[in-house]
């Protein structure tokens, strides 16, 4: 199902998988990253992900309903990464685990893509890590 939602930006939904794009060029890193993801996703225990690129963005959630929420705590830990970084002058955070009550986060910064990986608490989140940057 494709719809238009403004003359730059299409909405593209393939199962659970919703692909917002404001740009006509495909991006190989964040194709390839979606692919991953999409492997992930199947694993017992991953609830979703979100994963962010210049001018791309998918998701894919168990709870659909709560897109604004998980988008909004991967935002907020993206921001999150990127002060600890400043205040620690370092170039870059890689990864963070935030662990929740209930679930836990794992965030990503490959290049220009923010990957925001949600999971059950009891999910070893190295696995997750190493499939993501292979």
């Amino acid at each position: 199902m494709s719809s238009k939602s403004s003359p730059n930006q299409t909405e593209t939904s393939l199962t659970n998988v919703a692909v917002i794009s404001s740009s006509d060029a495909d991006d190989p890193a964040f194709a390839s990253l979606g692919a991953s993801l999409v492997e992930i996703r199947k694993m017992k225990g991953v609830l979703g992900y979100i994963i962010r690129g210049n001018s791309s963005a998918a998701f894919d959630l168990a709870e659909g309903d709560k897109i604004t929420q998980f988008a909004f705590l991967s935002y907020q830990l993206c921001e999150s990464c990127l002060e600890i970084a400043k205040q620690l002058s370092v170039a870059t955070i890689e990864s963070a685990l935030v662990e929740g009550k209930s679930l836990n986060v794992l965030f990503v910064n490959v290049g220009e893509n923010k990957i925001s990986v949600f999971m059950e608490k009891n999910i070893d989140h190295s696995g997750i890590l190493k499939r993501v940057l292979i």
